[in-house]
């Protein structure tokens, strides 16, 4: 008897529906801080939607990245491997995810940037997967309210692949684990 293959990825949102979702997104920006707002995007995950979503903005925007070192169960705590280059005291800051489930990473680094003495904080994600919430976090501006499932594109990645695709999909990880490749050729159109 055969194995069972595995499910086909699904398009969640595509190249479209991303650019409505990321102009809806930044006009609210846009709107909360007329006077100018500081992105501050999660390295790597946030990188593709944080430089549509700037593009968009219609106020003066400074642009930072931070970065944590991924969870791998031997790390007794979350920490910054790439900190901000400059003192954001005083400014408006939106930190900008990729993706939002648990909320650990979220509120590590909403608790990191409120101790540069920002004027304000909001966070942003691309992906909202409210189903995996630990932390009770409020996510202030959401473009995607995404299943219980795994996610590539869009900056979204699997070992480093998938970044670069137009939409967002949801895949199996189960099948990803064993082959990280299995869906590059479907998923970049050359099947």
């Amino acid at each position: 008897m055969a194995a069972p293959s595995a499910a086909e990825p699904q398009l969640l949102a595509g190249p479209d529906e991303l650019d409505r979702h990321v102009r809806d997104l930044a006009a609210a920006i846009s709107a909360d801080h007329p006077d100018g707002v500081t992105l501050v995007g999660i390295l790597k995950g946030s990188v593709v939607f944080l430089s549509d979503l700037a593009r968009r903005l219609t106020v003066p925007t400074r642009l930072e990245l931070v970065a944590v070192a991924p969870y791998d169960g031997a790390a007794t705590r979350t920490r910054v491997v790439k900190d901000l280059d400059r003192s954001v005291a005083g400014e408006h800051l939106v930190l900008v995810s990729g993706i939002v489930d648990t909320g650990l990473t979220a509120d590590f680094l909403l608790r990191h940037l409120a101790d540069q003495e920002p004027a304000s904080l909001r966070l942003c994600t691309l992906a909202d997967k409210r189903a995996r919430r630990i932390l009770p976090i409020a996510v202030d501006y959401v473009a995607i309210d995404a299943p219980d499932a795994f996610l590539l594109g869009y900056g979204l990645d699997y070992a480093g692949r998938y970044r670069n695709l137009r939409g967002l999909w949801t895949a199996d990880a189960a099948a990803l684990a064993d082959d990280p490749d299995r869906f590059v050729a479907q998923l970049h159109g050359t099947a």
